[in-house]
């Protein structure tokens, strides 16, 4: 029970993701940035040093150094440590206790600690919008960009429901990480044929910054 241990994987690369059904494109005037679960608990799974973490970690720190400068709002999900049972749920049989009492398993890993205008929120659930204020936080925007961990599980959880809320997702794929390459492959292609639009870092900067100074 609990998370597995996680062996070195490379990110996916353009040519490698899947054939979107559609191609919606990110504006920073509709667009929110979710930051899923990037905390120690959850990162200490992957071996340190290496891929995917490398590249999760990097562009996580360009993406939301660009939607701070364009004034795309940022938002973190986060779980609490020492739950209750009760707080847990199906999850206490599904994974264990999850986050420990000490509270640097629950921070926010060093890199990506939320600062400035970012909101910090807590999440109960796989599904980001379950049980939390995200919707309220989007201010009425209609694109949430999906990042963290892990891409099959609370990433491709949250971007079914954003889909089913008329909220367009965009699932970032070097921007997320998963237990295997295959699980990860595996979310990506549901996403891009069942909910979302699934983009690197890249690409999804390419959109974001065209015609803005």
């Amino acid at each position: 029970m609990g998370l597995p241990a996680i062996a070195p994987y490379p990110m996916p690369t353009e040519p490698e993701l899947p054939k979107n059904r559609v191609e919606w494109t990110p504006d920073p005037d509709r667009a929110v940035l979710l930051v899923h679960d990037m905390q120690n608990h959850f990162l200490r799974a992957f071996p340190s040093g290496s891929q995917p973490m490398l590249d999760l970690v990097a562009n996580l720190r360009e993406l939301r150094s660009v939607c701070r400068r364009l004034g795309v709002p940022v938002v973190f999900s986060a779980q609490p440590g020492g739950q209750t049972a009760e707080q847990r749920g199906l999850q206490l049989d599904m994974w264990g206790r999850g986050i420990g009492q000490d509270p640097a398993d629950a921070q926010i890993v060093t890199d990506l600690r939320p600062g400035g205008s970012d909101r910090l929120m807590t999440k109960w659930r796989y599904n980001a919008f379950h049980r939390t204020e995200l919707e309220t936080l989007m201010g009425g925007r209609d694109q949430l960009i999906i990042t963290g961990v892990y891409a099959h599980i609370g990433c491709l959880m949250t971007a079914t429901d954003a889909f089913m809320r008329d909220i367009q997702p965009f699932l970032v794929a070097d921007a997320v990480a998963d237990f295997s390459a295959e699980d990860h492959a595996m979310a990506l292609r549901y996403a891009a044929t069942r909910c979302a639009t699934t983009l690197t870092t890249a690409r999804l900067i390419t959109h974001l910054t065209q015609d803005r100074p």
